[in-house]
């Protein structure tokens, strides 16, 4: 290793691969497109250009991921392993240039190359890898930048989708999935690992059998099997060594192409074992509603957390003798449910595979495991058919009675005669038809449990795991979710980030609670200037955008009034529509009057299966193309949806925007990140006591959040005294308008069935209470436009929720689980001089 070191460290300061100069730069640009592209600059594309200044990037790269690893191996450094089933980690080029701090030399070695093309147009071309889809995924691509800036050893594990989920066109209104073709022109980011390679079973049976020692053991008998390969990416913090290691596994058939069949002439059976086993991670959430989907993802759930594993344990073998302290050696973090099948597959491995005995590895398995649950809403906790599990993961059901007998031996010794306790507790539900419960394993098989925000934890305790939180008091806890700077300030906001810069100086970006230094700036009346100047240009930008890829012409001195997030009942997407329509109505009937111009931007995904919330998005379209053409309303009121939102997408809104709508119905949304993400670019709030919103109202000041609606307290007396709907809508003249409006067809071409089912659903149901929060919210409307129009006070208080939002930083929710629930310390990584 020693001697590999010092070879490393002869090579010039100035290298093709490592030097960070200008001429360097330029030069490795040069070679990589020769002979990583094959291309010289008369025939070269766009794409070709990306990928050769991404390799030269990579290059440098590389150095510090190599040093990163080679000091954990020498160290046996404790590590973090966060398992996550999806990764929105958003473009890499960008993110390593401002993080490798080259982002100015490569933006001069491009230009002085004089290839007729700027570093805007390569940061554009690259696609954005399709591995996640909302928060989850975004919440923890912000976890893995925030794990290398504070130098913690980790590696995240994940699954790498050939398809991500969808890209999303808009037709006639409609949304319409398209495949997400991210990978077509390759990825330069990652490096294919087929010697790191493991068998996953499925299916078949178990047997018993005496072991050696004469102990009784079980052997599982697979069915059928795959092979899952490592695709390594690095991870690097901000100005530091440390580059950690996303793995993500792709499925390839254990024997890709059977001969016999094929001279038999069976071509089609030949191959069908390899396209059975690449179906596994061709696309991220496959729609669940058939049981082939269920299937699916049940599989895709086991397969990279038994690869994960295995891989843990290979390295842990590689210096120590036996797996004795495999917890010591590494935290496994379980992101959400969906790979809380990794406490059984440890389970199996340690008993099945390394003889161990069921105590010693349950211990083992106790303190390898932590759970973040991530929702409220009962469809999301997931559970497994009991036929449907049994039939492809037959042992470890048998592991999961097992866990389930002795915890139900320990829940009813606390509390004994109380069977509806204990049925309640229990991993498998009973009532009616029998499902595998995976957060009550989660629970069962961790050392520690934590919600994402100060009330999604507290009505954890009090109602989705209250028993478990009665159980084991002390397991419980909260970490709000945080978003990295780096990423949506540095990178999606220069301006802003420049602006800061000068004021305060760039410590933020490592420590945002220093952004508190800019509160006495709110007073100044030409730094408000310089904020607003540099608000604007991001409007001017958003406008660009929407005109050149949805021909819409966007005034930047509107409001820019911002919802983008999934498109979800309880994210009450058609509440900001009401609100729409009720300003629309009233402009059509008194058009003299003095609005204040709005314009209102949308974006975000419908799950392919999700029939409400499709319509939602073809509401949404529906009344933009009625009102976007009407000329009463002109220059006052736009509706624009931005298809396919994601985060290349969001870096150009989140700078944008004025206004944050965050008004899901509180007690739903367990914490949100889009919130943080537009609060500290700028964007006042309007939203909820849900989530985070509660500790962003309470940090930016109760003044400076413009709060409507329903308690989650509120909202459970509203249900249990009976809800009526109907009787709102009914009784408001506004509601009571727009809903026949809707039903008569005025903005659906005259077609009175189109929105038929939204507004039968709304009059009856409404299970997210938008009616009755409407009049509020319209009323809390009121008072943000009139808000609006004193320049100087928006402004100021703007300034004030930017210096106010650093706690927000995904850095601090790093910190907070490595001391309270990882115990991980940070190891500094050195790179030797060129």
């Amino acid at each position: 290793m020693t001697a590999f070191r010092t070879a490393t460290t002869t090579a010039a300061a100035d290298s093709n691969r490592t030097g960070l100069s200008v001429e360097a730069l330029a030069r490795g640009f040069l070679d990589n497109l020769y002979y990583l592209q094959a291309r010289f600059p008369p025939i070269a594309t766009t794409n070709d250009y990306y990928l050769a200044l991404a390799y030269t990037v990579r290059d440098r790269l590389l150095r510090h991921w190599i040093r990163t690893a080679e000091t954990y191996f020498e160290r046996a450094s404790r590590t973090v392993c966060y398992l996550s089933a999806e990764y929105l980690l958003g473009p890499h080029l960008g993110k390593n240039l401002i993080n490798m701090g080259i982002e100015k030399q490569v933006r001069q070695a491009v230009a002085q190359l004089g290839l007729g093309i700027d570093l805007e147009a390569l940061l554009e071309r690259e696609e954005e890898p399709g591995l996640g889809n909302g928060g989850l995924g975004r919440l923890a691509a912000c976890y893995l930048d925030s794990l290398a800036t504070l130098e913690i050893p980790t590696i995240g594990y994940g699954i790498r989708y050939e398809f991500g989920i969808f890209d999303q066109e808009i037709r006639d209104g409609w949304q319409l999935e398209v495949t997400d073709k991210w990978l077509q022109l390759g990825n330069p980011w990652e490096i294919p690992r087929p010697e790191i390679a493991y068998n996953i079973g499925f299916g078949g049976g178990t047997e018993t059998y005496t072991a050696g020692d004469g102990r009784q053991r079980v052997r599982w008998v697979p069915a059928h099997a795959v092979r899952g390969i490592g695709y390594d990416t690095p991870q690097l913090g901000y100005r530091v060594n440390t580059a950690n290691m996303l793995r993500l596994w792709s499925a390839q058939a254990c024997e890709s192409f059977d001969f016999e069949a094929f001279n038999v002439g069976d071509y089609y059976g030949a191959v069908e074992e390899k396209l059975i086993s690449e179906n596994l991670t061709k696309v991220l959430y496959p729609n669940d509603e058939p049981i082939q989907g269920k299937v699916l993802r049940l599989e895709q759930q086991y397969f990279f957390a038994s690869c994960s594993l295995q891989d843990m344990i290979r390295i842990h073998l590689q210096r120590a003798h036996n797996l004795d302290d495999f917890h010591l050696k590494y935290v496994v973090q379980l992101n959400d449910t969906h790979p809380s099948i990794a406490i059984a597959e440890l389970m199996r491995l340690l008993v099945d595979e390394h003889d161990y005995a069921w105590e010693t590895a349950w211990d083992i398995t106790r303190r390898t495991f932590a759970y973040t649950n991530h929702t409220l809403l009962p469809e999301a906790l997931e559970r497994w058919p009991l036929p449907l599990f049994a039939s492809h993961l037959p042992r470890h059901l048998e592991i999961i009675y097992e866990i389930n007998r002795r915890f139900l031996d320990e829940v009813r010794a606390r509390y004994p005669g109380d069977d509806a306790r204990a049925a309640r507790l229990s991993l498998i539900d009973e009532s009616g038809q029998r499902f595998v419960r995976m957060a009550h394993l989660a629970c069962a098989g961790s050392h520690a449990v934590n919600g994402v925000s100060a009330l999604h934890t507290e009505l954890l305790k009090r109602r989705t795991m209250k028993d478990f939180h009665e159980l084991w008091p002390q397991k419980l806890t909260n970490i709000t979710n945080g978003v990295t700077p780096r990423r949506f300030m540095v990178l999606a906001n220069p301006g802003l980030s420049r602006l800061i810069c000068d004021a305060i100086g760039d410590g933020w970006i490592k420590d945002l609670e220093q952004l508190r230094r800019l509160e006495p700036l709110a007073d100044d009346p030409a730094f408000r200037e310089e904020f607003r100047r540099v608000k604007v240009a991001c409007k001017r930008n958003l406008a660009e955008f929407a005109r050149r890829s949805m021909d819409t012409e966007i005034s930047a001195e509107s409001l820019f009034d911002i919802q983008v997030k999934r498109i979800h009942e309880y994210k009450r997407q058609h509440l900001n529509v009401l609100h729409i329509l009720t300003l629309y109505n009233e402009m059509k009937r008194r058009p003299q009057d003095d609005f204040v111009s709005r314009t209102f931007f949308f974006g975000g995904k419908a799950a392919p299966g999700y029939r409400m919330a499709k319509l939602i998005i073809k509401l949404i379209n529906s009344v933009a193309e009625i009102i976007n053409s009407d000329a009463d309303v002109a220059g006052r009121l736009r509706v624009s949806f931005i298809p396919d939102f994601n985060v290349k997408t969001g870096q150009r809104i989140y700078p944008a925007a004025d206004l944050s709508e965050q008004i899901s119905l509180a007690g739903t949304e367990a914490s949100g990140t889009g919130n943080m993400k537009l609060a500290l670019n700028g964007a006042l709030t309007i939203g909820t006591l849900d989530g985070a919103n509660i500790e962003i109202r309470a940090a930016v000041g109760e003044n400076n959040f413009y709060l409507f609606g329903l308690t989650a307290e509120q909202v459970e007396v509203t249900r249990a005294r009976g809800y009526h709907p109907g009787e709102i809508a009914d009784g408001d003249a506004r509601l009571r308008e727009i809903l026949t409006q809707l039903r008569n067809g005025v903005f659906s071409g005259g077609d009175k069935h189109l929105f038929a089912p939204l507004v039968d659903d709304l009059r009856t149901r409404d299970p997210y209470l938008v009616l009755a929060d409407f009049d509020d919210y319209v009323a809390c409307q009121q008072r943000v436009s009139a808000a609006f129009r004193d320049v100087e006070a928006w402004t100021r208080t703007a300034i004030l929720t930017v210096a106010r939002m650093g706690w927000f930083s995904s850095d601090r929710a790093i910190r907070e689980y490595c001391e309270r629930i990882w115990k991980v310390e940070p190891v500094s990584v050195t790179l030797e001089l060129l």
